[in-house]
This record gives structure tokens, sequence and C-alpha cells, in this order.
């Protein structure tokens, strides 16, 4: 299976920082278009058209101590005009791609894809999981839930943002990179059936055998591929300026090697690069890193 080669892009900002912790990931989409990423993709041979960023209400009220899912429906109201502006985007024969913001977006963004893929195969970049759900969570993090809601499982508004039916399929579903697991991934993640390609996988087998397995599960069956890459799946030596950093990831070269992959393969319908956060980072390190792996997915090459 092979998804056609896709000129035109849509890009898509969503300032969105209330499913983490920490703030200033809503700055996030700002510092990755000033990282030159526009120059970037039309140096390549693209076309752009930047839609600017969804609107996110600035202050909400604090949390409950304990809330189980911390600012419900704003996290909802935003994905909900993800899902429609994916989905209006890919019926126009454009390739979607969205700037977080925090993880919980992936729901959005995947959800407005399905209306178009029916059988989406899903490469979840990340240090973390994001298959807890609110019966499982001890943060109340909806951006730690985001997998398992677009896999039908979790609160009824998260799983429901764009329509109750369209989930993904646990068998085309890989997570590369994760070295942070809770309790309750754990186990949903083995009652699923999702292969998890941890950094053990990595240090053991090599980027590139990860990758072709995992390019072969994502498609197996499928009518196109999406990448949901968090910039916290990288070492955060390499990209500091993330809310929920994990010693020991993958490399600046492991990161570009698999995007190059990607490439190759020219499986990607659409694709997201989240949790991008300026107000941690040094230098814009971490949004230039962001540009540069966006770069090697759409074909950026060193000779």
């Amino acid at each position: 299976m092979n998804a056609v080669k896709n000129n035109n892009i849509s890009i898509i900002g969503v300032p969105l920082q209330y499913g983490a912790d920490r703030k200033g990931v809503d700055l996030g989409p700002d510092a990755i278009r000033g990282a030159n990423l526009h120059e970037r993709l039309k140096a390549l041979g693209f076309n752009i058209e930047d839609l600017g960023d969804l609107s996110v209400q600035r202050k909400l009220e604090a949390p409950r101590q304990g809330e189980k899912l911390k600012h419900l429906s704003e996290i909802v109201r935003v994905n909900t005009e993800l899902a429609k502006q994916v989905s209006a985007e890919m019926g126009k024969g454009q390739f979607p791609l969205v700037l977080g913001g925090d993880h919980s977006i992936a729901i959005g963004t995947i959800k407005g894809v399905l209306q178009h893929v029916k059988r989406l195969g899903v490469i979840w970049f990340d240090a973390h999981t994001d298959v807890n759900t609110h019966e499982t969570t001890h943060s109340g993090n909806i951006h730690g839930m985001s997998l398992a809601a677009v896999l039908g499982y979790g609160h009824p508004d998260l799983v429901g943002i764009g329509g109750m039916e369209t989930t993904l399929r646990p068998e085309n579903v890989v997570i590369i990179g994760a070295r942070s697991i809770d309790p309750g991934e754990r186990a949903f993640l083995k009652e699923k059936g999702i292969r998890v390609f941890t950094m053990h996988d990595i240090d053991r087998n090599g980027m590139k055998q990860v990758m072709e397995e995992a390019m072969e599960i994502v498609t197996n069956g499928t009518d196109g591929v999406h990448l949901s890459l968090d910039l916290d799946g990288m070492d955060p030596f390499e990209a500091p300026g993330v809310g929920t950093p994990v010693s020991g990831g993958m490399s600046y070269r492991e990161s570009h090697f698999a995007m190059e992959l990607l490439f190759e393969r020219n499986i990607l319908v659409s694709a997201e690069f989240v949790e991008v956060n300026p107000m941690l980072d040094q230098h814009n390190k971490t949004a230039m890193a962001a540009v540069e792996l966006i770069g090697s997915v759409f074909g950026e090459r060193i000779l």
C-alpha cells in the first residue's frame, strides 16, 4: 500500500496547553513556524497554506483537586473544531500538518483524518504511551489519554469527538520510543495487543529494523498512515523544551533516520508535531529540531 505523494500542505496550529500540567506549550505552533518551517517546506517543492491557529480560551478556572479530567470541556471543544478543519482540508485534497500544543490535540487530528481514511494506521513517536483513561490516570491530564480516546476507550466526551464509531484498530497502531509507561497503561497495551517499540528495542535492534517492522504493521490492510510525533520521544539533550522530559530517548540521528524511512515508504496522509514548549527550551533548540524532523519526513536529505 502506498499513499499518493501530496504536494499541497495545510498547516494548522493548535495552541492548546490544557491537556498538560506545565504552561508554555501553547506557544509551540508559533515557535515551530518561527524556526523557518515555511521556507523549509517550500524549498522542498511543497505548496503551503497556513490556516493560522485555532481559537483557544486563554484563561480557564483551575481544576479541582484530584479532578480526573482536567479542562475537559475546552479540550473537547478545541478538538471538535480541529477534527472539522482536518476533515475539511483532506476533503480538498490537502495534507494536514498539525502543530501543537499538547498531545491531547491528537484526538482531533486523528478523528478528522478518520472521516476520509476509514482504516488508518498510526505511528506514535513518544516517551509515553498516552493510553490512560479517566479510570487509570494519576494526573488527570488529558494529553496522557489521547491514544486511548482515538482507540475508543475513555470518557465518552473524548471518544465521541468526530463520532463514536470512528476509531482506530489496535492492530494498526505502533508506539515507538516509549520509556515511561504507567501500570494501567501497561495492562491496557497488553490486553489490546498494541505493538510498543521501547527504547530497549531500539537499542537492541536498531532504528532500521524497528521502523521496518513498524511500517509493516501500520500498512497491513490500511488505507493510509498518520504520524503523531511528540518531541519528548527524543532525548532531553536533543529536545529540552518539552513538558514531560524522560531521559534516555532517541538520538537526533535516530529520529531523523526514522523520518527519512517514512518518506521513502511514502505512506503518510497526515502528521502532527506536538509538545514543543518554548518556555522550557534552550535557544529554540526543540522548535528547530521539530522543523528539521518535518523536513526529513517530507524528503529533505543530507545530499
